[in-house]
């Protein structure tokens, strides 16, 4: 029983990752401007690359392997913020204006 209900919590978390991860690339892909795009691939992966971790973390069996898992995924976070920010500077930097509707 107690397998079981791993197992499915597990599923849960893994399809709730993925949906985040859809909804990042909608953004992309719907968003009019680099800012927006980025905010919402910044969010959106993030959350859904946690949740991810957390389904598979479940899944792992060993507290070694969780940990190494939660790491990577704290790494993601630093690098796609920085990455996100060094993009927008750039972008502002370089004339790219934040789409207004008329």
């Amino acid at each position: 029983m107690i397998s079981s209900l791993v197992n499915i919590a597990s599923i849960l978390f893994v399809v709730a990752g993925a949906f985040f991860f859809l909804a990042g690339t909608v953004g992309l892909l719907r968003f009019p401007d680099v800012y927006t795009r980025l905010h919402s691939l910044t969010k959106a992966d993030n959350t859904g690359l946690g949740l991810v971790v957390v389904g598979l973390a479940i899944q792992s069996g060993s507290v070694l392997a969780a940990l190494k898992m939660i790491l990577a995924w704290l790494f993601v976070l630093v690098s796609g913020a920085t990455a996100a920010h060094l993009i927008s500077t750039t972008a502002l930097k370089g004339g790219i204006r934040v789409w207004r509707k008329e």
